[in-house]
């Protein structure tokens, strides 16, 4: 019997590494599923799960079909059919296929919940000062701030808006360089390092930040100017106006200076004299004097005359007043020297041969590489040449004349006290050959005033609205007087004034007519920024104290009386040149005048005739016999309403209020009097 073979055992083949490794990954899996499993909260998963309903079946409305066999078929509708039918007010109005989702995003707005005011405030202004902390510690490095800080601003509350523009303020005036940045151009590519390209790429980025900047701080200030946002609207209008008046004297010398410029030029077109008006007035004031360069000065010049053109010169005085503080070509104030002249090294400015030295051809090439590098650098730090600079305030002049003379022609009341104040500072610099029409002017200008004076008192007293202009007529002829002398005075016309047919008679002739009116004038020590009290005579004055409101606000009446009397009396090219006839007419009604006049003005006017009696060539022995009883040099009576100076017959009178002016209350005021007699006594001698 054949016995069975043995069966033969398998044995598995031993495990490798490989195939352990996922057991026991699969068995930590298990554990932490079993450790953690009893953190869950299977109860609020469950409630959170969406419950399954039962889908109920809808109705189908259309008709069993019996088939040829007799046998009937129920049709299903389609799914598109089963939808409910819209309404007839539904389907006349059109609803449209996108009215349901408008339904669910206005739900899910809803939803969202609202973040409170305070709260929003609070989280800008930490992002405000993260970002601003970022771009002063590195600003090459964020060049995407810029954008950031002008994205907060987007914010629709008013006090995010003026937060973010005062951060953005601080941060420009500390990031902006000492240099103008040019446009890139857009020529081939350049191999650049990495430090320009980083640069480069930050200085355009500054320059994109700051332009979008400038334009938000333009259409804030318009929506105020135009009241398009109510009192919020304003608040953030103020806020602009005040960071455009500190960057441009911040920074003048930066991109968009003309935009910044725009800004303070449109609120100074409005009529309304208010808090910004004033910050606008003293920024200007400020960059006309601090400014070097020039062209600064001529690009506020050109804006503030075209403004006024185009408001047909209806603007408040003050926007002409601010040519006063332009720096108008100070160095030609300074005549040149009549001995020597400077010269060149050679007749084309080229050195002669024998003072040139002598140099290689590679000397040569590395010079002109260092001019033209040279000539780079002065471009870059804005370095303007005298040229330039004179050229610029040369059309600036221009630009401020031409204005003058516009308001002379057009004769605009509330503007002539300033044009023609004016006129007699920049007197010096008008050209010789305009002098005759510009002399014919000032003495239209003087009759014109004496004509309407009455009539303007007359209108004054029917109309007593308070902000009525008033118009000085008594300062506006001084004015005219002070520049007619100061034309002969400032570029010695007066040696030519027999070819240039100037004759001054008329003015003198007017200030003598004026001097007593001008004497009994309350204000005659006051400007407009003095306050006035009511006048308790005047039934309608019944306004507090109140601003002046004189038409020029430099000077005083007084002040611009001496000047003019300075002039006339006391000539600086030759004191010889003034008659007998004119100074002892002068010298009585100035004596007169004293007794009226308060006590400055009193030693104002004794101190000016006792400069009189002791000016070279024997002015004092001239008027001596006013002071001289017994010493009579004419016949008849004075006349001191005279229209004429020769008419007055001043040498048959005699100045008996120095007897009265002795026993003045002001001891100062007698010093004074004793200084004008022994003056004319040392003369007499």
């Amino acid at each position: 019997m054949t016995s069975r073979p043995t069966k033969k055992r398998k044995l598995t083949p031993p495990q490798s590494d490989d195939e352990i490794a996922p057991r026991k990954s699969k068995s930590k899996v298990q554990k932490s599923f079993l450790v953690n499993a009893a953190n869950w909260d299977l109860e609020q998963d469950y409630e959170a799960r969406a419950r399954k309903g039962k889908k109920k079946d809808k109705e189908n409305t259309r008709l069993p079909l019996k088939l040829p066999g007799g046998r009937v078929q129920h049709v299903s509708a389609p799914k598109d059919d089963l939808r409910p039918d819209e309404s007839d007010d539904e389907w006349l109005e059109g609803s449209e296929d996108g009215s349901d989702d408008e339904e669910v995003d206005e739900k899910a707005a809803k939803s969202k919940p609202e973040i409170p005011e305070h709260q929003q405030i609070l989280e800008a202004k930490e992002e405000l000062a993260k970002i601003a902390l970022m771009l002063n510690e590195s600003p090459e490095e964020n060049p995407g701030a810029f954008k950031a800080l002008a994205k907060i601003g987007q914010s629709t509350i008013p006090t995010i808006q003026k937060l973010t523009l005062a951060t953005q303020l601080a941060v420009y005036k500390d990031v902006i360089p000492g240099y103008r940045i040019r446009p890139a151009e857009d020529g081939p590519e350049e191999k650049l390092s990495k430090e320009v390209r980083t640069t480069r790429t930050y200085e355009q980025s500054l320059v994109s930040g700051y332009q979008a900047y400038v334009k938000d701080l333009a259409g804030y200030a318009k929506a105020g100017r135009h009241h398009t946002g109510g009192d919020q609207s304003q608040s953030t209008a103020s806020v602009a106006i005040m960071c455009a008046c500190n960057l441009l004297n911040a920074v003048p010398h930066f991109n968009f200076r003309v935009d910044l410029t725009k800004i303070l030029v449109g609120k100074l077109s409005t009529r309304r004299v208010d808090a910004d008006w004033k910050k606008c007035i003293e920024a200007l004031e400020t960059l006309f004097q601090e400014d070097e360069e020039g062209r600064p000065a001529f690009e506020a010049v050109s804006l503030l005359s075209k403004m006024m053109k185009s408001k047909e010169y209806q603007v408040d005085e003050g926007v002409v007043n601010l040519f006063l503080h332009l720096r108008l070509l100070s160095h030609f104030s300074v005549s040149a020297s009549k001995d020597t002249v400077d010269r060149t090294d050679g007749a084309d400015g080229k050195k002669p041969k024998s003072k040139r030295e002598f140099r290689t051809k590679k000397q040569r090439k590395q010079m002109k590489e260092q001019k033209a590098l040279q000539k780079d650098m002065d471009q870059a730090d804005a370095l303007v040449s005298h040229e330039e600079r004179d050229r610029m305030e040369g059309e600036t002049l221009k630009l401020v004349f031409g204005t003058y003379f516009r308001v002379l022609k057009q004769r605009v009341p509330h503007l002539m006290g300033a044009v023609l104040e004016g006129l007699a500072k920049y007197a010096h610099l008008i050209n010789q050959d305009f002098f005759g029409d510009l002399l014919e002017a000032l003495k239209d200008l003087i009759r014109h005033s004496d004509a309407s004076e009455d009539e303007e008192e007359e209108e004054q007293k029917e109309d007593d609205t308070e902000d009525a202009p008033v118009r000085n007529t008594s300062r506006e002829a001084l004015l005219c007087t002070t520049t007619a002398f100061a034309l002969l005075a400032g570029q010695d016309a007066h040696n030519a004034r027999a070819d240039l047919h100037l004759d001054l008679s008329f003015f003198t002739a007017h200030l003598y007519q004026g001097l007593l009116p001008l004497s009994l004038n309350p204000d005659l020590e006051l400007g407009a920024r003095s306050l006035h009290l009511p006048d308790p005579d005047q039934p309608g004055s019944s306004r507090p104290a109140t601003a002046s409101k004189n038409k020029v606000n430099l000077q005083t009446t007084t002040v611009l009386l001496v000047r003019c009397l300075t002039a006339a009396l006391l000539p600086p090219w030759h004191a010889r040149s003034v008659p007998p006839l004119r100074l002892a007419a002068f010298a009585k009604q100035l004596s007169t005048a004293a007794l009226h006049v308060p006590e400055r003005s009193a030693r104002a006017v004794l101190a000016l005739l006792a400069d009189v009696a002791a000016a070279p060539g024997a002015g004092g022995s001239r008027v001596a016999a006013l002071w001289n009883t017994e010493e009579r040099r004419g016949d008849g009576a004075f006349n001191p309403r005279a229209p004429a100076l020769e008419a007055a017959n001043p040498f048959a009178a005699t100045v008996w209020e120095g007897e009265i002016l002795r026993r003045h209350y002001c001891p100062h005021v007698r010093d004074a009097v004793a200084a004008v007699e022994r003056g004319v006594a040392a003369a007499h001698r």
